[in-house]
């Protein structure tokens, strides 16, 4: 019995560590048009989304317009400050929605380049610049809108958005508009 499974063990464990040896996290992304984007990135991207890229102005007290305008009820909006977030959502959904649509034509533009195996350094060099610096200028767009949000609400509303969030000591350490 004992050799049996000794046998066992050593049929077993090397099948089991030359499956792990070959996995790769990115396993089945090959399949993606943009292998660099998934789905969801490429969705959001072109939708103008925030995708995570606010989350230094979010989580310290600086809320976003859309949430702001989801929230609308509970944080009491006059009418004014509705149309000033619908203002200031529709600067930022505007450049997003563009700069998006740039980042991702340019990440396919790179994918194809590696795919055809015609990509050489000052091509790759140029593009990848290219891409960063529309991922920073988008990124700055989301976290503008969210520094406006401050000139919109009331140091209360702030405090309240960040009750409502869920955020744990974070607030209003700003004075918000003045009524």
């Amino acid at each position: 019995m004992k050799k049996s499974f000794y046998l066992l063990v050593l049929l077993v464990v090397p099948s089991i560590a030359s499956a792990q040896e070959h996995h790769s996290p990115y396993a089945g992304e090959e399949q993606r048009e943009i292998k660099a984007l998934s789905p969801d990135e490429v969705r959001g991207y072109l939708a103008g989304e925030g995708l995570g890229l606010a989350k230094a102005a979010e989580i310290n007290g600086y809320p976003g317009p859309l949430h702001v305008l989801q929230l609308a009820e509970q944080l009491h909006l006059t009418e004014a400050e509705k149309a000033d977030t619908e203002q200031v959502r529709d600067v930022m959904l505007r450049a997003a929605t563009r700069l998006g649509k740039l980042i991702v034509e340019k990440e396919s533009e790179l994918d194809k380049l590696f795919a055809g195996r015609k990509i050489d350094e000052a091509q790759l060099r140029s593009l990848v610049g290219v891409i960063s610096n529309l991922q920073g200028e988008l990124r700055t767009v989301h976290l503008q809108a969210h520094l406006a949000m401050i000139r919109v609400l009331m140091s209360e509303q702030i405090n309240r958005y960040a009750e409502l969030r869920g955020y744990q000591g974070v607030g209003a350490q700003h004075e918000g508009h003045p009524q």
